[in-house]
């Protein structure tokens, strides 16, 4: 079979919509021809199973053409969705993505306050060790006896091994 041949056998099949209700399709006149060809039959058989042929027919009619194709997707989303989740479908995915959002902002907000908890400490760190007391406006040293003796511990190790990593 040639190409033009092969062209004219795909023209003259009917959409998946009228293959699955077997019907005469006319490609001229079909509502559902241009969204649903006839190489992808699963598409309308899930939307079919879920709205019903008449259902979608009237939606589409009633659609302006230019935003059919995007009614077409989100139906055959909706049907896909119910077939997965029959009670809650795609509101039942909206939810667990919102839920997962939310999980990942709070993850997101507490390693962002651990940072600049270690950030402020590294000041902190930095500025015992080059003997400044101010701590670069944040301190978090404690008012304990023993933190004069920790100061000078640390420094003292500095001091022997040359790296502030080394202490870390």
């Amino acid at each position: 079979m040639g190409l033009g041949e092969r062209e004219k056998a795909e023209i003259a099949s009917p959409c998946a919509a009228c293959k699955i209700l077997r019907r005469r399709c006319d490609p001229d006149t079909c509502v559902l021809a241009p969204y649903f060809p006839p190489h992808d039959p699963q598409k309308f058989a899930t939307a079919h199973t879920v709205f019903g042929a008449c259902n979608i027919i009237k939606m589409l009619q009633t659609i302006p053409e230019e935003r059919r194709a995007d009614a077409v997707s989100s139906m055959v989303y909706e049907a896909n969705a119910r077939v997965r989740d029959p009670v809650y479908g795609c509101a039942g995915a909206i939810s667990q993505l919102q839920h997962h959002i939310f999980t990942l902002q709070s993850q997101l907000a507490k390693a962002q306050a651990d940072l600049l908890f270690m950030h402020l400490q590294r000041s902190n760190l930095l500025s015992i060790i080059a003997g400044d007391e101010s701590g670069g406006g944040y301190s978090f040293q404690s008012s304990s006896p023993t933190q004069e003796n920790q100061d000078d511990h640390i420094t003292s190790k500095l001091d022997n091994s040359g790296t502030l990593w080394d202490l870390l």
